[in-house]
């Protein structure tokens, strides 16, 4: 479980623009990311510091830095979702990354430290800011402009909406690279769940069940606002069976595969009656029984859920 929680805490770091000089210090950020997550009286509030992040002896002074954070200049305070991460600023000539000293969660950070210089990281989902900050003398108070907003993705056939469960969303950057490929920003994104992204432009890819129907377009995300768009599928989801009489019991032990017209396979399956989602198009269902292989061509609409049967004589 450990394992699999250092990858998930490497990912979710890197995804934020946080790089790490070695191993080390990848294992520190992830004891961070456990005691965030598995910590109650931790995970939302509370700031959590390095091991000697914070120097007490010698009667050093100790200044707190407080910081908020907004999604506009004009907009209100976050008072939840927000990650502060404070690193000391003091990177050497070879590129070495900025140790991370301290991170809270949830709306305005506080953090006690020592003078000097930092440079604070606040992310609020997908959305990031950084500033440099000097505690000299006093204490401070920092504000962060995200300057963010939210995209919430839907997806309807045929006029009617499409159940969450059978979508996903994949966000990318709007631009592609010298190799055509866009940066992905968010994978498999569900129905209905509020994304929080940098103000901008994104390519958004819709897919309706697993297989071919799917549905791309470019959304807009304001700065402060909530964008809501419905994007509009062409297909529908069909099931298949084999019976030894029109409208009978499904026949066990079938294998069945879904070819297009061009002879492309697109489905395999030894379920005994499986459903699937299809693009609008023409279609051959082949189902082996024994050693005898029986097809049928068939069409896929829009908003036309079907059965498709194949008798076995």
């Amino acid at each position: 479980m450990f394992v699999q929680a250092f990858h998930v805490a490497k990912r979710t770091c890197l995804e934020n623009g946080l790089i790490f000089e070695d191993t080390r210090t990848m294992l520190r950020h992830f004891l961070i990311f456990v005691a965030l997550c598995f910590v109650p009286s931790l995970a939302s509030g509370e700031t959590i510091y390095a091991e000697g992040a914070v120097d007490l002896t010698n009667g050093r002074p100790i200044y707190r830095l407080v910081l908020s954070g907004k999604l506009v200049t004009d907009g209100p305070v976050l008072k939840d979702g927000m990650v502060w991460r404070v690193y000391r600023d003091r990177r050497g000539g070879d590129g070495e990354a900025l140790p991370l000293i301290a991170t809270a969660t949830g709306g305005t950070g506080t953090f006690d430290l020592n003078a000097g210089t930092y440079f604070i990281h606040a992310a609020f989902g997908r959305a990031g800011a950084g500033k440099r900050v000097v505690l000299s003398g006093e204490s401070s108070t920092e504000e962060l402009v995200l300057e963010a907003g939210g995209l919430q993705l839907a997806a309807s056939a045929a006029g009617k909406p499409i159940p969450s469960e059978k979508l996903r969303f994949s966000i990318y950057e709007r631009e592609a690279d010298e190799s055509g490929e866009r940066q992905l920003i968010a994978l498999n994104v569900a129905g209905d769940k509020i994304i929080r992204l940098k103000a901008g432009t994104y390519h958004v890819l819709s897919r309706y069940g697993t297989i071919n129907a799917t549905v791309r377009a470019d959304l807009q995300v304001k700065a402060g606002e909530l964008t809501k768009a419905e994007l509009q599928h062409r297909g529908s989801p069909i099931s298949l069976r084999a019976v030894s009489e029109a409208g009978g019991v499904a026949v066990a032990n079938t294998a069945w595969t879904v070819f297009t017209a061009d002879g492309e396979q697109v489905f395999a399956s030894s379920s005994i009656a499986p459903s699937l989602v299809l693009a609008e198009g023409e279609y051959e269902a082949a189902v082996r029984y024994g050693a005898e292989e029986f097809r049928q061509p068939f069409t896929v609409g829009t908003g036309e859920e079907k059965r498709i049967e194949i008798l076995l004589n």
